[in-house]
């Protein structure tokens, strides 16, 4: 930790005090932003406590034979409502998700609380952890990129990885109200879920991502410079060539936008898709052989902390690399460029 000591304890105070107030915006508009998304479920509320109220008078087996889908699948592909207070639908995706967003707070605030010049304990891995995305990222997009955008790359990286792991926790997705079935008890409404398997959380990340990517790039490039990097022909040329580049590079543009749109949609479901087959994969294990039902799924287990840690490193790159992107500028030449174009004998 020799690179901490002969940082003054001021300044690693101030950066790591900075990333924390950012933690907790960003996490708490990532929670604001599911509930909105999760509003179309007042509607919907009513229909559903209409058919759970008539299902309810049915045996489980009638209910098994009314739904054989439910039996052979596995996991619903929607979050289950598990409150409504003041009418609000609380889903049990939500519930992990305010859990998951409490706790990072929780740590973050008692690991900065009393900074010291010399780190340790938990204020030692929190340094760790926000130094090394630091440096891993600087050496992505550079580093007067990462001084604006480090809060949201590495508060999306933390949160998307505790989130995946606190999904594997025993009782996440096993603990709830059911039916016994032929292979056992059957769990139809878990009480907790997997944050990242419930589209509306990724879903509205990339929401986020979007808004905070269309703003950085309009401050690094202005309105102007920001259609011209989408639409304006690079190169030189001049004629008859100069007009066609103008309409394949306008062409180029129109793709370009497309593409961008789609981004947030491609984002959402690349992470939801693979944390939600992973919950089948280990719902799938424990029930294929009842007996083994403890034992089958570890492998997996492993597999899926693998899986969680490289998600969310997924989502953090793909997003940074879409900022580097429209935001790099080719004026900051490497020092390795600068000291070769420099003629022998120049001073610096």
């Amino acid at each position: 930790m020799a690179k901490k000591e002969g940082m003054p304890v001021q300044e690693r105070k101030g950066d790591t005090r900075r990333f924390r107030t950012h933690l907790v915006l960003l996490v708490m508009m990532t929670v604001v932003q599911l509930g909105l998304n999760s509003v179309p479920a007042l509607a919907v509320g009513l229909e559903r406590n209409a058919v759970s109220t008539a299902a309810s008078k049915q045996t489980p087996e009638e209910r098994t034979s009314l739904d054989p889908e439910r039996e052979e699948h596995g996991l619903s592909q929607r979050a289950e409502e598990v409150a409504r207070p003041f009418g609000f639908p609380i889903t049990n995706s939500m519930a992990v998700t305010w859990i998951v967003a409490a706790s990072l707070i929780l740590f973050a605030q008692v690991a900065t609380r009393r900074m010291r010049p010399i780190p340790e304990g938990i204020q030692n891995f929190w340094e760790w952890l926000v130094e090394g995305l630091h440096t891993f990222l600087e050496g992505i997009i550079g580093a007067h990129l990462v001084k604006r955008t480090f809060w949201f790359f590495a508060t999306v990286f933390i949160f998307i990885l505790s989130a995946n792991w606190m999904g594997l926790i025993p009782g996440v997705g096993t603990i709830g109200w059911g039916h016994h079935a032929a292979r056992g008890f059957k769990v139809d409404h878990p009480l907790f879920r997997g944050a990242n398997a419930d589209v509306n959380l990724t879903l509205a990340m990339a929401l986020v991502f979007f808004a905070c990517w269309l703003i950085w790039a309009l401050r690094e490039d202005g309105l102007l410079g920001f259609l011209k990097e989408l639409f304006a022909p690079k190169g030189e040329t001049d004629g008859v060539m100069k007009a066609v580049m103008v309409v394949v590079f306008f062409a180029a543009g129109c793709l370009e936008i497309v593409s961008i749109l789609f981004r947030p949609i491609s984002l959402s479901f690349r992470l939801y898709g693979n944390v939600f087959a992973g919950e089948n994969m280990l719902d799938a294990m424990t029930t294929l052989v009842p007996h083994l039902s403890w034992l089958l799924p570890v492998p997996f287990y492993f597999l899926e902390l693998l899986v969680g840690l490289v998600q969310a490193l997924v989502f953090m790159l793909l997003t940074a690399v879409f900022t580097l992107l429209i935001c790099q500028h080719d004026q900051e030449e490497p020092a390795t460029s600068r000291a070769v174009s420099r003629r022998p004998g120049e001073a610096e």
